[in-house]
């Protein structure tokens, strides 16, 4: 998909690998006596068939203590393969696997499917940062410390309610397709989630778990993947979610992907442009003395009432209008009526984070826009990098490759992607923007137990608050389902679990969520 987030989200440009499987072609039945016609076969026929590599699997003992209380439990790192309706392999899948040792009722015991985004980024983000037993060493407000990086036990795991399962998409991690030319075969929207979806029901049926209350996680990408995700599991193997927990929500791209012809995502961006502006004291006194919800709910109202209508004008928009429009907008994002009425009061993400900071020689962050940095060429129309992805992704990498080998003992000498190229990705919508929030409101229709949660960050620049705000509002269900729908906000960004008190927030929230949605 052209320019979606690295990410979680922002894509590196690692080269695949997958290694070839080796010929063990076994003898064919001895020839019986030739007839007197027929020359007698001199060496038995060789079978084609390749030897399927066996399934690499490690599993260890640990043990963490969640509010005051010891928990036993197992974690697996392994690879599962993927078959074709022939039983021929057409790719691995790596996992992670942390259940609680001592649960005899698995019907009680619920089960988590976390995957992140990009398309094209492993599950580590929120396997070490949100949901897993060890994360990351940040600041407390989340922000970077010096090299070299190490893990602490994270204290506001969810593994006192829900078993989890960190899965890495065919390309990432250690994930690999069985050929590396028909990697392409899973690089879709519908493709993805078919692969994830077969995933999911070999686990579960490995492993007994039908009976368990089932949930999946998602960030950025990992959201549109768990709405496509709910449709492609009841569709094909008539599996039922509990919950769907979506963090940094994008199910409708038409509310981010800024194009010619298509202003809503310039109204859904301007209320992080003024929380972005507010954190960096760009706004004037009278604003700037306000707490951030006000400073918000000013920039909502603002954004859907005048700015919308202005856009929607366009060149009819009469000048004195324009110009009051100009100065509002000023005043809540913090760069000058000028450079607003030079671009058309239309100001791309690129741009804004470029040209906020621009008399200190710094760029705003692009997942988390509280992060700055320095930039080399001070009159640059577009950020240089994004120092929100810069902060961490060396921490995140360093410590899960010493932590997969050292702590969980899988042994594998293949670079571990966390961030992938996935070349071409297919969104099936020709002339149009991906929407799978259409799939989501299908499934809340079909299984109306399903329930939601969505975490929102005010200083994601990714996929802003206010764009997740306008995609339930606009969701296509009965108004009876969406009491099944619950936003939680938090002051931080696309990561918003790096941010300490955001994580012990997000902890509580999500349990709360996850006990109520297993009620009967």
């Amino acid at each position: 998909m052209p320019r979606l987030h690295h990410a979680l989200l922002c894509l590196s440009l690692l080269t695949h690998a997958a290694a070839q499987q080796p010929q063990d072609p076994h003898h064919a039945p001895k020839p019986t006596e030739a007839k007197p016609e027929k020359p007698a076969e001199t060496a038995p026929k060789k079978d084609e068939k390749k030897e399927e590599k066996p399934e690499k699997t490690s599993t260890t003992e640990h043990s963490i203590t969640l509010n005051g209380q010891k928990i036993d439990y197992t974690a697996t790192a392994g690879t599962l393969p993927l078959k074709d309706a022939e039983g021929k392999t057409t790719a691995e899948i790596f996992y992670i696997a942390y259940t609680r040792k001592g649960q005899d009722d698995l019907a009680k015991r619920p089960l988590t499917f976390s995957f992140n985004g990009g398309p094209g980024s492993s599950s580590v983000w929120m396997h070490l940062g949100l949901l897993g037993p060890k994360r990351v060493k940040l600041r407390d407000d989340g922000f970077a410390v010096p090299p070299p990086y190490e893990l602490v036990e994270n204290e506001h795991s969810l593994l006192d309610e829900t078993d989890l399962v960190f899965i890495d998409p065919v390309g990432t991690g250690f994930s690999r397709a069985a050929k590396p030319d028909e990697a392409k075969n899973f690089f879709g929207v519908n493709e993805d989630a078919k692969s994830i979806g077969e995933f999911i029901r070999l686990y579960i049926t490995r492993h007994s778990r039908w009976p368990s209350p089932k949930f999946l996680i998602g960030e950025s990408y990992g959201t549109t993947r768990a709405a496509a995700l709910s449709g492609e599991l009841m569709r094909a193997h008539r599996m039922n979610l509990n919950g769907i927990m979506l963090v940094s929500t994008v199910l409708n791209f038409q509310t981010i992907w800024g194009a010619e012809g298509n202003d809503l995502p310039h109204v859904l961006y301007l209320p992080s442009y003024a929380a972005t502006a507010w954190y960096h004291q760009k706004l004037p006194a009278d604003l700037q003395k306000l707490p951030l919800p006000e400073v918000l709910a000013l920039a909502e109202t603002f954004a859907a009432g005048d700015y919308n209508r202005a856009l929607l004008l366009g060149s009819s928009l009469r000048a004195a209008e324009r110009a009051q429009v100009v100065k509002q907008m000023a005043r809540l994002t913090g760069l000058s009526a000028a450079f607003l009425d030079a671009s058309n009061l239309r100001v791309p993400l690129h741009r804004f984070n470029a040209e906020l900071l621009r008399e200190k020689r710094l760029v705003t962050g692009r997942f988390d826009s509280r992060y700055t940095n320095y930039v080399r060429d001070p009159v640059s129309e577009s950020a240089e990098s994004d120092p929100s992805a810069d902060a961490i992704f060396s921490a995140y990498a360093s410590t899960f490759n010493h932590y997969v080998r050292h702590d969980l003992k899988f042994e594998d000498d293949r670079p571990y992607h966390i961030l992938a190229s996935v070349g071409k990705w297919n969104w099936n919508a020709e002339n149009e923007f991906a929407d799978v929030s259409e799939v989501l409101a299908a499934s809340m229709t079909s299984n109306p137990y399903l329930k939601v949660h969505v975490s929102n960050g005010y200083f994601d620049m990714a996929t802003p608050y206010f764009a997740s705000r306008y995609t339930f509002s606009h969701l296509r269900v009965h108004p009876d389902l969406m009491k099944n729908i619950t936003q939680d906000d938090y002051t931080a960004g696309h990561m918003m679990y790096l941010n300490l008190p955001d994580l012990k927030k997000q902890k509580a929230d999500l349990t709360r969520f996850l006990r109520a949605a297993c009620q009967r």
